[in-house]
């Protein structure tokens, strides 16, 4: 590949952690074993930020989310109370792990209920069905199993460009894909 001087080129190999907030680092790591089954992997703790200097103790916890990924989450208790962007609607912003298929989804569903948590769910997106529930810090966690063909996922692949394209300029759904809930 000829790179030009003028071309900046950036080769991500994965993501390497994903963070949110926690209220309660200790308690999210349980909760994320019990429910999930998660490994945790480790924790960083500081008195101040490393990148701005800041003094701001807090708490970094990682955890196994299977396959490399790694989820984490920082404990603040010098932070003002952990909240939520009210302008979103709750139902957007979510963590979704892929489970192997339908059955292992159903029994996720009832091992997270036996646990007193409601689960919403399954949901049938077309090419995937979905639970939900949130964990004690309020995140909304969803857990799919993919049921798509390799020519759904193709055709909806097809089909992204004019979808976005149609969408950008009338704030309207596209048809392209509404055989997903026919």
């Amino acid at each position: 590949m000829h790179r030009d001087e003028n071309t900046v080129t950036v080769e991500l190999k994965r993501i390497h952690h994903v963070a949110y907030r926690c209220m309660d680092a200790k308690e999210t790591v349980e909760f994320y074993q019990k429910v999930l089954n998660m490994g945790f992997v480790l924790a960083i703790a500081e008195n101040e930020v490393p990148s701005t200097k800041e003094p701001d103790p807090y708490m970094h916890v990682f955890l196994d989310a299977g396959m490399g990924n790694v989820l984490a989450f920082f404990e603040l208790p010098n932070s003002d109370a952990m909240g939520r962007d009210e302008k979103t609607p709750i139902w957007v912003q979510h963590i979704a792990f892929e489970v192997a298929d339908l059955d292992a989804l159903n029994r996720s569903k009832a091992h997270i209920e036996a646990q007193n948590i409601e689960v919403l769910g399954p949901v049938n997106h077309g090419i995937f069905q979905s639970i939900y529930f949130f964990d004690p810090n309020g995140h909304r966690i969803e857990l799919a199993a993919n049921t798509g063909t390799a020519e759904q996922m193709q055709e909806l692949n097809r089909v992204a460009p004019a979808m976005l394209e149609e969408w950008s300029q009338t704030k309207r759904a596209p048809a392209h894909a509404a055989w997903l809930h026919e």
